[in-house]
């Protein structure tokens, strides 16, 4: 019998190749676990820091109207003269009354003053509060410093209690050599007291807090 070239052909042609087995690298899998869950917890830490960090880089640069932090006084008084008006003000949830003891003064740049404030806790228990601080215009926040302030620090006051603070700071001579400022003759430093538990940038506009305090005039 004649054999078909054609189906011998078919009989011994090569069956298709199987796709190969997916082999799991269970050690490259933790790699990247481990990879995962070590910058997840650098950008956790990243965050707990950015707030401190924020604050240290505005201390020290002037950002946001945040004013400088000096260690001693200039040595050298200027004849340029600034208004400084006193900002004070009590968040929501604090209750205080807070009072500059001078609405403002008047200041020649490389001058040292000293201006004090007044806090009250007028309520029947004792509370913790915090102050943060800002300079308006924003742009003289480089060349405001304060040698001595209450700014940053806890403050625990007694049910009735009244407590004396005070801010030293001079305004930084070099400013008269920055044109730019040349038509800022006043300059307010705002206050604000916050819950311990939730300090925050200090609001100029009185309005917008609760049981804020105007500057009063002693």
């Amino acid at each position: 019998m004649t054999s078909d070239p054609a189906r011998h052909e078919m009989n011994e042609a090569p069956l298709p190749a199987r796709p190969a087995p997916v082999v799991i690298d269970e050690r490259r899998n933790r790699k990247v676990a481990t990879y995962a869950l070590s910058g997840f917890l650098f950008m956790l830490g990243a965050s707990y820091a950015a707030v401190p960090l924020y604050d240290l880089f505005c201390r020290t640069t002037g950002f946001g109207g945040t004013p400088m932090v000096a260690s001693k006084a200039p040595d050298r008084i200027s004849d340029r003269v600034f208004t400084i008006r006193f900002d004070a003000n009590v968040a929501a949830g604090l209750g205080w009354k807070f009072i500059p003891e001078q609405s403002e003064i008047t200041i020649r740049a490389g001058e040292v003053k000293t201006v004090g404030y007044t806090l009250h806790n007028p309520k029947g228990e004792a509370s913790t509060g915090i102050a943060s601080y800002n300079v308006t215009p924003e742009q003289t926040g480089g060349y405001f410093n304060k040698i001595a302030c209450f700014c940053f620090t806890e403050q625990v006051l007694k049910p009735g209690e009244s407590r004396s603070e005070e801010v030293v700071f001079f305004i930084d001579p070099e400013i008269s050599k920055e044109k730019a400022l040349d038509s800022i003759h006043t300059i307010t430093l705002s206050y604000t007291f916050f819950p311990a538990k939730s300090a925050g940038k200090p609001l100029a506009d009185a309005g917008q807090l609760t049981g804020a305090q105007s500057p009063v005039s002693k």
